[in-house]
Formats: structure tokens, sequence, C-alpha cells
């Protein structure tokens, strides 16, 4: 209803504009002829012509028509220099906040359910400093005034912000006007009225408050450091606090660019990802998976058998893969690349200084201009009763459990139905666990859409793993979980008991407390990956907010760049286009939004398909199962996201991670010769898939019927 009035109000005042032939009078030669009859209906009635000129502004403006110009003019020409300014001023801020809510209410909706994913930048921009942007458009009289005022209803400023800024902003430019007015007679058109100077200096003055901003950034910034005596040298440019994904690659990055870089680890390089993550679940995703192949062999026209499994050996292979990568992240390497690698605990002393508790002995401290702390994530072990004395495994000590094991344990209980509970639940199922595996709410991969999740439970639950959703543990007893589900309390008896129910970043140990770091589940930071020390950066898990390997290197470029160049400029970290797998089998991968995320977003989309078993590759290998699910923009090829689900899923969500961190459509896609047969081929069908639901069918029509033509 409220749409409807607006609109009813717009079209009256547009109709009324050519009805009455109001532009006629809204010209410098129609103001001219009626501001002697005007001057003296004034002169005999001030209220009623005040009021009605303000009307009149307002209205205008309200609805953009042309004239705003002239009228300001007019309002010099009839009421002077004060009262003229009071009125512009209040009329013209009133009719800009009636059609920047205008704009708001009848275009906002639908440019944010097409563009929304695009607007979330703009509209964080305008949240932080919407008011200077505003204040800068307004103080430039080139830059159209209806246009700024449309173009601002589509954003997410607040409208009382909008109006006192506008107020402000437009000032000046009213003074001008309304003070030419007052010579109404000597002017002959509006165009000398801004002269290039005049023009220039209202380009200053918009810069006014971002100088002035940027100054008070540096009083800020000062005082964040009173108190702390600054070093007058430093022993390096760069301290890197811990040696996972994030802080190799800052270490690395700060050493080819030839400065001076200490990195410290307290325990081994590489991190978890390296020792307790991905290279060692991988290499054991891999056993299970040529085990699970060895009992389907009859797949491939071979004859099944049960595998033998020595696990003591599964493991030996799971840690050779670690020993085979450890040289590429190892001391010796680092050293050699112009890193000075310290062994120890690192504490920071004041925003330049680190204490370090060097596992040898003893201490050391270092100073450094810039410090970037990549400390990394742990499990997450949650307070349920009786856990504590159980003996549980998380990520970071199942591997050293498991080298110790010549079978694989009997009994597993896995808590938790995220990416790490999935993938180690099918493993261990594939080599010879009895495997329960508790999830507490209805699902699996819980960021996925249904669909996804579904198929992922049903993949589990075909390798063997008695997956229970709707099941939460809340205690541990006599070797057995104890859990609720909507039938009342069930046991789970266990030999291996394994929590992964997430990760949490490492806070504890690390001085941030004593210099007042804020935390949350992360380290508190900005854009640039600045905590409240500009000099004091972060990256990788402790950071936020995903905990990839692939993000941690990522982050590590952005928090390196701004500690050693921050003072030339700083680059806010980008993580529109993030890539993540899980390493189920089949894989599951995903880029950009999935259908649950836009639908939540309120952006509108189109889904186009393509189910693997059309594969002629994938039907080769008797991989068919999965699908490539590609979201788009209604009518057009921009993607917002891709879901694949398949056999070397992970490897070709490549393809799309691409295509959209370079604004590539599928029409591009499509266009690209795919070697045959791959299983690549399948993000060309779904291009494919997406054209023929998108074709010229007018178009098509006419060449239909000029075939026709052709043929006689």
């Amino acid at each position: 209803m409220k749409k409807i009035l607006i609109i009813a109000a717009l079209a009256a005042l547009v109709t009324a504009y050519f009805v009455f032939d109001l532009g006629d009078y809204l010209t410098l030669e129609g103001i001219k002829r009626v501001s002697d009859e005007a001057r003296t209906y004034y002169e005999e009635r001030p209220a009623l012509v005040l009021g009605a000129f303000f009307a009149i502004y307002v209205a205008v403006t309200a609805a953009s028509l042309p004239g705003a110009a002239i009228l300001t003019l007019a309002a010099g020409a009839l009421f002077g220099l004060v009262t003229g300014t009071i009125l512009v001023s209040f009329a013209s801020t009133i009719g800009a906040t009636l059609a920047f809510l205008a704009s708001r209410y009848l275009l906002r909706e639908p440019i944010e359910k097409r563009f929304g994913e695009r607007l979330k930048s703009i509209n964080k921009g305008l949240e932080r400093d919407g008011a200077f942007y505003l204040f800068t458009l307004r103080m430039i009289p080139i830059i159209p005034f209806f246009v700024i005022n449309l173009v601002m209803g589509l954003t997410r400023i607040r409208t009382w912000t909008f109006a006192w800024v506008s107020q402000i902003g437009m000032l000046l430019g009213t003074i001008v006007y309304v003070n030419a007015g007052t010579q109404l007679a000597q002017i002959d058109s509006t165009a000398g009225l801004l002269s290039p100077a005049l023009i220039g200096s209202f380009v200053l003055l918009a810069l006014v408050p971002w100088i002035a901003k940027f100054i008070v950034g540096i009083i800020r910034r000062r005082r964040v450091y009173a108190g702390y005596d600054k070093p007058k040298s430093f022993d390096r440019n760069l301290i890197v606090i811990g040696a996972g994904s994030a802080g190799l690659v800052s270490a690395y990055i700060a050493a080819q660019v030839k400065a001076g870089v200490t990195l410290i680890e307290a325990n081994k390089m590489g991190g978890d990802c390296l020792n307790t993550g991905c290279v060692p679940s991988k290499a054991l995703i891999k056993s299970a998976k040529v085990a699970s192949t060895m009992r389907h062999a009859d797949r491939y026209g071979l004859t099944p058998v049960e595998p033998e499994i020595p696990f003591d050996r599964v493991m030996q292979r799971v840690l050779g893969a670690i020993e085979t990568i450890e040289p590429h992240d190892s001391v010796e390497r680092y050293e050699g690349l112009g890193v000075h690698v310290i062994e120890g605990y690192a504490k920071l002393i004041d925003p330049w200084t680190v204490e370090v508790a060097l596992n040898e002995g003893g201490t050391n401290r270092l100073t450094a201009r810039g410090i970037v702390i990549a400390s990394g994530a742990e499990p997450l072990v949650p307070d349920i009763e009786g856990l504590q004395g159980s003996g549980y495994l998380t990520s970071d000590t199942m591997w050293d459990a498991f080298a110790g094991m010549e079978k694989a344990p009997r009994r597993v209980v896995v808590l938790g139905g995220g990416p790490i509970g999935c993938e180690i639940s099918q493993a261990l199922s594939r080599l010879g666990s009895h495997v329960t595996q508790l999830e507490r709410s209805a699902g699996v991969l819980g960021r996925e859409d249904e669909e996804v999740s579904d198929l992922a439970a049903q993949t589990l639950r075909d390798a063997g793993v008695d997956l229970k959703t709707g099941h939460e543990a809340v205690r541990v007893e006599n070797g057995e979980v104890v859990a609720t589900s909507e039938a009342g309390e069930v046991r789970f008896a266990f030999d291996t008991l394994i929590v992964a129910l997430g990760r949490k970043a490492r806070l504890e140990g690390y001085g941030l407390d004593s210099l007042g770091i804020d935390t949350a589940k992360t380290i508190t930071h900005d854009e640039t990956l600045a905590t409240k020390y500009p000099n004091i950066f972060v990256a990788g898990d402790v950071a936020g907010p995903f905990q990839f390997t692939h993000t941690a290197s990522h982050q590590a470029w952005y928090a390196t760049v701004n500690a050693l160049f921050g003072q030339f400029r700083t680059f806010k970290a980008d993580y529109r286009v993030i890539p993540a797998v899980t390493f189920l089998d089949p894989e599951f991968a995903r880029v950009g939004m999935n259908e649950q995320e836009a639908a939540d977003a309120g952006t509108e989309y189109e889904v186009t398909r393509y189910d693997i078993e059309e594969s002629d590759r994938a039907i080769a290998e008797s991989e068919t199962r999965g699908f490539v699910k590609v979201l788009t923009v209604p009518g057009k090829d921009t993607i917002l996201g891709a879901t694949i689900v398949g056999a070397n899923a992970g490897e070709l969500i490549a393809e799309y991670t691409l295509a959209m961190k370079q604004k590539i459509g599928l029409e591009k896609i499509l266009g690209t010769v795919h070697a045959y047969p791959t299983l690549a081929e399948a993000n060309k069908f779904a291009a494919g898939n997406w054209k023929r639901a998108n074709k010229p069918e007018k178009l098509l029509g006419i060449a239909e019927r000029y075939f026709a033509w052709r043929r006689g």
C-alpha cells in the first residue's frame, strides 16, 4: 500500500508539471517574467508566499523534476540572501529526503535482490564512512542533485544521516545560488554561476572532512601507543608468531622483499595442516579409499576382496607423507631463504617487543616495526560431563594414538558432523572400525544446502558409518557416550572417542590481554587485518572468519604487505571468492553462494545443474555419483556460486573459483575447449545447460522460418 501511495504521489506531481506547463516557469526567462508580480504579492502576503514557495520547492525536488536551481535563484530574487538561504536550505533537504525515501521504498528491494552480493561492500563502506562520502558529493555542484538522492536511497545509509549531512553539504552551494538570485536581472545563464575556480574551491572544501579524518586517525593511532616507549631502532622489520600456513607465507614474503624477519614457533614447523590436519588426514583417506575400491572391485570387472588392513603400516604411510613434506616447511629451508627462525614460545611485551621463552632454555627479546600473529587454532572441546577423564582424542592427538595401534580401533564414536568429523568417520569405517557418528543437528555439513547435506549423510551410511543425527552428547561414563534424542537417552559404547566439533583460535599465552588487544572468538582486527595497534597484524585461524589453509595463506599476503608497506598504502583483505572442500568420497566442493545462503541474503538467482552420471569419463571410471550446480544472476551468466559433488570435485571447483575471481561468466566457460574425456568437461556441460535454458527463443523462431524458406 505504501508503494502504491508513493507512486501515485509522484505520478500526480509529474502530471501536474506537464499539464500546467510548469517547465515554462522553471526557466530563467520564466522566473524573470513573474518576478515583479511575485515580489509585489510577497509584500502583501508574505506568509502565504513563503509557504507556497516552500511547498513547491519540496514537491519539485521530491519528484526529481528539473528546476531546483532556478527555484533557488528565485528565492534570492524574492526573499533576499538570508531568508532565501534559510528557506531553500530546509526545503531542499526535505525534498531530497523525500526523493531518497521514495527511491528506497520503490527501488532498493529489487536492486538488492539482483545485485545484493555486490552491494554488500558498498553498504559496508557507507556504514563506516557514509557521512564523508555524502558530504563530498554534496559539495561538488557538478554532480546532479537528484542523482545523489536516488542513488543514496538504494544504499543502507540511515535517513537521519542523509538528511543532516545533505543540509550541511548543500549549504555553500545554496548560498552561492541564492546570492546570485538577488541579482536576477543581470543573469543570462546559470552556466556562468559556477566558474572553474569556484568549483575547484568546492572540491577542496569537500576534501576537508577527509583530511580531518586522516589527522584524527593519526592522533588516535598515537594515542593507542600512549604509555609505551617506541624503540629508536629495531632488531627486525617483522616478527611472525607461528609457523603454520599463515606464518610460513608471511615469513617467506618478508624474506623475498629483503626485509629482516624472525619467525617464532614453539612446536613443529608447518603447523596443524602439515602435522595433524590436512596432510595426515588426506593420506589416511587415500588408504581408506583403496580399501573400499578393493571391496567393490566388481564395479571395474574384477573380483572383489576383503583387504587385510595392517593399521600400523597404514599409519607408517601417513607419517611418511608428513616426513616427505616436512623439508618444505623446515627450519633449514627457511633459514636458507633468509628467515631468522627461533624455536620457543612468544609473548608480546609491548607493541614492538616480543619475548621468547626458548625451547632450549632461557629467554630472548626482539623488537620489530611490525608483528604478525599467526598462532593458529586448536580443537574445540565442549564441557561434557565425564569427557575429561575419558581418554578422548582430537584431530591434534589422534595421529600419535593411531601410530601405536596394530589394528584400527574396533569401536569408534565420533562427535561432530562437520568436515573433520565426516572425513575421519568415513575413513576409519572403510579401514575396519565400527564407527558411530553423533551430530546434534538434523544433518551433517550444516553450512551446505539440504540436498548436499543429505547426500553427504547417505555417503557416510554407504561407507558403513552409523550416523545419528539429532543426537547430542550429554555425558561420558563407563566407556559409553550418553546422548539425548527425540527418543530419549541413548548409549554408545566405544574403544576410541574422537571429538571433532570444530576448532577455536589460540589466544592464550601471547600477552594479548596485557596489551589490551581485544579478542572474541578470534583476535579483533580491521579490514587490513590490523589489531588496535596499527603495527600488529593477524592472519590465519586466529583471525577468522574461515579456517582453511588456503585462506590463511591468502590473509598472510595482506598482513605482511600491510605490516611492511602500510606507510605507503594498505590493502583490505578480500574474502569474496573462497573455495572450500570436504574430502569425503566423493568430494564435496563449493565456492561462493549456495542456494540457502542466496535465499537468506535475499539474492535472486537461477540454478543450473549437470549430473555427473552423464559424463563420459565418469561413466568410464564408474564414478558417476554427484553433480555440478551453479547459481547465476537471473537472465545473466554471472556466477554467484558453484557446488560440485563428485570424484575430484576439489580440483574441478578451481575453474569456477578463477571464473568468479576474474569475473568470467558461463558463456566464456562454454566457449573454452576442455579436453575429452575428462571430468573437467562437467563444468563446460553445466555452462551448456545454462545456455539452453537461456536461449533466445524469438531469434530461434526467426531462424526456423528462415531455414524453412531456404528449403523452398
